[in-house]
């Protein structure tokens, strides 16, 4: 990581970032203290939740829950791989991060929590990081090879 005098955005955008994805996630309409392990739904069937989507053409719902799961998860592992975190623990840390989130769905009853979620998170996780990586390779490649 690069030591600019800017580099503070970044963390602040991360802030923010974490506090949107718990917003949108665990602190969302529903969340309250008396609805502690009372209405927690947990699916664990992989993938069944997007056939009636795919089979009834309605894509932008399929697209908004498969891609967005994965989405939401890239600038976790991009900040974390910016931050010189390697591959596999960034990936680690965001199959962390994606279970404590389904965990809280399901202890406060906000939403379902399910193991697609999980999967489609570390792998959003994986893409940011990844992406870092090989951004890292190529801009530090063709800055070495100038000086």
């Amino acid at each position: 990581m690069k030591n600019t005098k800017y580099r503070w955005i970044v963390h602040v955008l991360f802030v923010i970032y974490m506090g949107v994805l718990f917003r949108f996630t665990i602190l969302r309409d529903g969340f309250h203290y008396k609805n502690f392990m009372k209405y927690g739904v947990l699916n664990l069937s992989l993938f069944t939740a997007y056939i009636p989507f795919v089979r009834n053409h309605i894509w932008g719902r399929f697209l908004y829950l498969f891609g967005g799961n994965i989405a939401a998860f890239i600038p976790f592992g991009a900040y974390l791989g910016y931050r010189g975190k390697k591959m596999i623990p960034t990936v680690i840390f965001g199959f962390l991060l994606s279970l404590f989130i389904e965990s809280m769905q399901y202890v406060w009853g906000v939403g379902v929590s399910e193991l697609d979620d999980l999967i489609l998170n570390t792998f959003g996780a994986f893409l940011g990081v990844a992406t870092v990586k090989i951004w890292e390779k190529k801009f530090l490649k063709k800055n070495s090879q100038t000086t």
